[in-house]
């Protein structure tokens, strides 16, 4: 299972987590935490005018770094077996490290899905616009632009799986007659 997760955090420099967003792969499963106590000074610009407005809006999400330890240990825990980060960052698994203080839990993989190819795809970025274009889902906001990155590789996922079984409209293909020249011929898949 994909767990996709992102962070806000001070600045490029020093690094300090300010929230975490986390949503699982069938969006049933989701966490947001606030990390108590953060300067606003120490932000950059961008933060300041970007994160800082969405911040301390849900009051049960803000914790001290010992509260949010234990509960990020506890949730990551509870998860299946076998669960792989999605992030477009490495930054965001590095400050989740550091927010757990501990290693990572035994169930979480040590290899995280990078997001940063599928950015690109106009695909998987539409979805993502989408997802931000509706009312209270604001960008820069952790749990948002989780949610932003999950709708985003599952618009990804259904165009790769469509092309791969051949259900896109039009599709070349190549193959061998009998006499071994290989023919070519546009496959046009008619919609039921």
């Amino acid at each position: 299972m994909l767990i996709f997760l992102d962070t806000e955090y001070t600045d490029l420099e020093s690094r300090r987590l300010i929230s975490l967003g986390m949503v699982s792969e069938d969006g049933r499963r989701m966490l947001y935490v606030e990390c108590a106590g953060v300067p606003r000074a120490m932000c950059s610009r961008f933060v300041v005018e970007h994160v800082w407005p969405h911040l301390g809006r849900d009051r049960t999400a803000i914790g001290d770094p010992p509260a949010l330890q234990h509960h990020l240990g506890d949730w990551l825990a509870s998860l299946p077996r076998h669960v792989q980060l999605a992030c477009d960052s490495s930054i965001d698994v590095e400050l989740l490290r550091s927010a757990l203080g501990t290693p990572l839990p035994p169930n979480i993989d040590t290899v995280r899905y990078d997001l940063r190819p599928l950015i690109d795809a106009a695909t998987y970025n539409q979805a993502v616009c989408r997802y931000h274009a509706a009312p209270n889902h604001p960008w820069h906001h952790a749990l948002h632009d989780a949610h932003g990155h999950r709708w985003g590789w599952l618009a990804w996922q259904d165009e790769h799986r469509r092309r791969k079984t051949g259900s896109t409209a039009n599709r070349d293909f190549s193959t061998n007659n009998d006499k071994g020249r290989t023919i070519n011929a546009t496959f046009k898949e008619t919609q039921r």
